[in-house]
């Protein structure tokens, strides 16, 4: 889905997803990420930004790890980057994750760049196993306004 055919309640919850990265600790070795889960009726379940728990977790492990399970099935995943598709600080990457949880759609706002990992494959795994994954490229600009890591 392209950035004219989303809807508006996509803008409203991305642009809450990246207002949320603000909050994240500063890093020169990591994005700052924004995620909110919000199930079919438009009620937020849970969001989480990284860094908040631990210096190693990532915003939408955080989201799911303060949802409830049996709440996911039907509910929207809302990042400010694309879910991680590999990790050095943990076993389990964040694409992993939702692929586990059983949310069907993901929103993001921009494609993770090389940076720190080379060949992010996020988008590409959710899809191949079935997962809506909406790319709102007209929010890019600001989730890397917020989401770039500071310089050492």
């Amino acid at each position: 889905m392209n950035p004219s055919e989303a809807s508006d309640t996509d803008h409203h919850w991305l642009v809450k997803a990246i207002e949320l990265a603000k909050q994240c600790p500063s890093s020169s070795t990591a994005f700052s990420v924004g995620a909110i889960i919000v199930d079919q009726h438009g009620r937020e379940i849970a969001s989480g930004y990284s860094r908040d728990t631990d210096v190693h977790v990532h915003a939408e492990e955080s989201a799911l790890s303060r949802a409830d399970p049996l709440s996911l099935c039907h509910a929207t995943l809302y990042s400010s980057l694309e879910p991680c598709s590999t990790r050095k600080s943990r076993p389990t990457s964040c694409t992993d994750l939702i692929l586990r949880a059983g949310i069907p759609r993901v929103v993001i706002a921009w494609r993770e760049p090389s940076l720190f990992v080379a060949d992010c494959q996020g988008v590409e795994l959710l899809q191949a196993h079935g997962v809506e994954v909406t790319e709102l490229s007209d929010l890019a600009d600001m989730a890397r306004s917020v989401g770039m890591p500071e310089s050492s």
